[in-house]
């Protein structure tokens, strides 16, 4: 058992049974802080277990290690268990109830299974502390690809020109519905210890995605104007920002959300002069954003002759000098080679079960100056064994007989 002493939460046991990104995240997020998460996995494990990436890039064995599955659910315990059979299910029920004022939390994504149903759960253990994760409000299956497109994003997303909508690669609702779930265990835990109540919270992946937008002040917008906002490619919503090509090819992204960042911007390229004639001739006062989103399209062609004149290089010294607030686009592979040449203290190397290598990463809360550890690589079932004993009570015999026939398993190494 990994040794978590000295973190915040060392001595917090949760049982979580979640596949896919949304669950495993709030797992995850708990573990790296010290508790002590305990997985439960079918036999064979769950739908998610040979998700893609995969180590050999899809061209391995089918049963190759999941780059995806191993980083969302280091530092966890595993216990295989046959959730088909009663005895399996039993060995569940009373892992999730087993007594203790630090136990008693579940987290999951199930649907359907009464064994599973909190009021089930709750009469064996009154206190508990149940979080689910949803699709949908009702129950109904959704994932962040699916709700993403019914918040609008994919519509106000992508080049100008082109009216196909254009999903986003990154499930944002998934990473941030795990951390809402962090969230929801720990205020659920702090009443616990001041009440004595348990606490079923629900948190549907739909309404993450919908307060999201509506806390955004998207949905007033629309509502106001009657019409959805246009796409503006890379263009900033409602102040100046936008990408510039240097000489050399690289492209750099350029924001100016304040009077501040502005008047830096202009300093370091010399277009002061410029754009307070800019400014005469139109009206406008390019101190405020509302301006300065308006004015985009001659703001950015008067800047572009600057950074076609210069290479990333030198881009990057005098807008660092000058303050400026950029960033330059680059590959995973450059994010990749920085790894390896000791940038990026939030990165981390995991090597697999099966020997490979993988690059994850360690909790990007930062402890008294530290990230801590990032969390073993897990294995499907390896501490089937010891959870059993441990929290359990079961002895070898009887574990032995769970094996034999078939309501548990261990590591398939």
């Amino acid at each position: 058992m990994a040794d978590r002493t000295g973190k915040p939460l060392a001595g917090l046991q949760i049982v979580e049974c979640a596949s896919f990104v949304a669950g495993p995240t709030g797992g995850m997020t708990l573990a790296q802080l010290g508790a002590d998460v305990i997985r439960v996995d079918p036999v064979g494990g769950g739908s998610d277990h040979h998700r893609w990436p995969v180590a050999g890039g899809g061209a391995g064995p089918a049963d190759a290690d999941s780059y995806y599955w191993a980083s969302l659910n280091k530092g966890k315990r595993s216990i295989a268990v046959d959730l088909r059979s009663d005895e399996g299910r039993e060995l569940v029920a009373a892992l999730i109830a087993s007594p203790g004022d630090d136990r008693g939390v579940l987290v999951d994504n199930v649907v359907g299974r009464r064994w599973m149903a909190n009021e089930a759960l709750a009469a064996r253990r009154p206190d508990l502390v149940h979080v689910r994760v949803q699709g949908y409000p009702d129950g109904r299956p959704a994932v962040d690809y699916t709700v993403n497109a019914e918040v609008g994003i994919p519509g106000i997303t992508g080049p100008e020109t082109g009216g196909a909508p254009v999903n986003h690669v990154l499930p944002a609702w998934d990473l941030v519905t795990g951390l809402t779930v962090s969230t929801a265990v720990l205020a659920a835990l702090h009443d616990r210890a001041r009440t004595g109540r348990g606490a079923y919270v629900e948190l549907a992946l739909a309404d993450v995605a919908l307060a999201g937008v509506a806390n955004l002040g998207w949905l007033s917008e629309v509502a106001e104007r009657g019409r959805e906002r246009p796409r503006h490619g890379n263009h900033v919503y409602g102040s100046f920002g936008v990408d510039f090509e240097c000489s050399d090819g690289h492209r750099v992204m350029v924001v100016a959300l304040t009077e501040g960042q502005w008047a830096a911007l202009c300093k370091v390229t010399g277009t002061g002069e410029v754009f307070a004639a800019l400014e005469k001739a139109m009206g406008a006062d390019l101190a405020d954003e509302a301006d300065r989103y308006r004015l985009r399209e001659t703001i950015a062609a008067i800047l572009r002759p600057w950074f076609a004149a210069r290479e990333l290089a030198q881009v990057h010294r005098e807008l660092d000098a000058a303050r400026v607030l950029w960033g330059r686009y680059q590959g995973m592979g450059d994010v990749v080679a920085a790894h390896r040449a000791g940038a990026h203290a939030v990165l981390a190397d995991l090597e697999l079960p099966g020997g490979e290598a993988a690059i994850t990463a360690r909790s990007p809360l930062r402890w008294n100056g530290a990230h801590g550890e990032a969390g073993e690589a897990p294995e499907l079932g390896r501490e089937t064994d010891e959870i059993l004993a441990e929290r359990l009570g079961f002895a070898a015999a009887e574990i032995g007989g769970l094996h034999d026939r078939g309501v548990v398993a261990g590591p398939r190494h």
